[in-house]
């Protein structure tokens, strides 16, 4: 394998801009090829890049030579991608959340340890320093109960962020970073019980989603949280989680996920959230697949599905009004 690893994308909208943005910053990575259903935003993305457009994920994988391959696709589009990366055997990155089937989810999954396929998932907090210490605390203090949220306003006119068949809604599509989040810190959850709120907003084209949820989770580790998420608050939006132990609080707050850790005796310790966290976790990977040692790698494809299933079975539990195992 050269120096520099041949990457690949399968996506060109607007998180893979982003991406294109932190791999600027990464050491010996280039962008060789992409797809999209949308030819122009391949178009372009070809230009901003130089790479060569490619009319298909198959074609991609089959015939573009990269080391690796990231996918940026909405969740109701993944799919095709998938088998691509796996029939052809290519290390890849899939940004979040990984889909909406959990049959499918479960069948990649499968797939990635039976090949042994290097994988991770975009869950890029898992890399900020203050998650990695509040880490370390509880595993001799064990989490006890969160609360948390991501709340913002009411969204705008979207093609398919706002319709929850593509989408899965606000909490799986969005909020999936503080799910997961929780599940670093706690543990595999074991129930899940939604209530969503809807006909606050109005007039939104193509609107079918909650307005509002809260969901409880039940953790393997006898551990609980509250977690929520809003497309309502138009005042002004959160993001935050606080985590407690039976010696410890934990206050995260906003996008950067800044830690402010209270010990029993009165101790504090204050960790600020790092800029630039998708080069972090960018360069990891692009690490990983030239290295082959994959120990740095927080969310791998299987994890990260997961993650993905506490949010969807919050989904059955809004159905059906019931508790859900996860």
């Amino acid at each position: 394998m050269a120096d520099s690893i041949r990457l690949g994308f399968i996506g060109t909208g607007g998180i893979a801009r982003a991406h294109v943005d932190a791999l600027s910053n990464v050491t010996g990575a280039e962008i060789v090829a992409v797809t999209d259903a949308n030819p122009e935003a391949s178009a372009s993305m070809a230009e901003k890049t130089g790479a060569t457009v490619y009319d298909s994920a198959q074609s991609l994988a089959k015939d573009a030579g990269v080391d690796a391959v990231f996918i940026f696709l909405p969740p109701f589009a993944h799919g095709d991608a998938e088998r691509a990366v796996l029939s052809a055997n290519i290390p890849f990155f899939c940004e979040k959340p990984v889909g909406l089937d959990p049959g499918f989810l479960k069948e990649v999954a499968a797939e990635v340890d039976n090949l042994g396929l290097l994988t991770s998932v975009g869950y890029m907090t898992r890399y900020r320093k203050s998650v990695q210490r509040t880490r370390e605390i509880l595993a001799d203090d064990p989490a006890i109960m969160a609360f948390g949220g991501w709340w913002g306003g009411s969204p705008g006119n979207h093609p398919w962020w706002t319709d929850k068949s593509k989408s899965g809604g606000q909490f799986h599509e969005q909020a999936t970073h503080t799910v997961d989040l929780a599940r670093y810190l706690f543990g595999e959850a074991a129930e899940v019980f939604c209530y969503g709120a809807k006909g606050f907003n109005k007039g939104i084209p193509g609107y079918t989603m909650e307005d509002a949820v809260t969901v409880a989770i039940r953790f393997e580790n006898g551990g609980i949280a509250n977690l929520m998420s809003s497309c309502s608050s138009n005042a002004g939006g959160s993001l935050f989680m606080d985590v407690h132990s039976l010696n410890h609080n934990f206050h995260f707050t906003e996008w950067n996920h800044s830690v402010s850790i209270r010990a029993k005796g009165g101790e504090t310790e204050q960790i600020e959230g790092e800029e630039g966290i998708f080069s972090v976790e960018d360069q990891i990977f692009v690490d990983a697949v030239r290295s082959g040692d994959r120990s740095q790698i927080r969310s791998p494809y299987p994890d990260g599905v997961k993650s993905a299933l506490v949010s969807l079975a919050a989904n059955t539990s809004l159905q059906t009004g019931k508790p859900v195992a996860v």
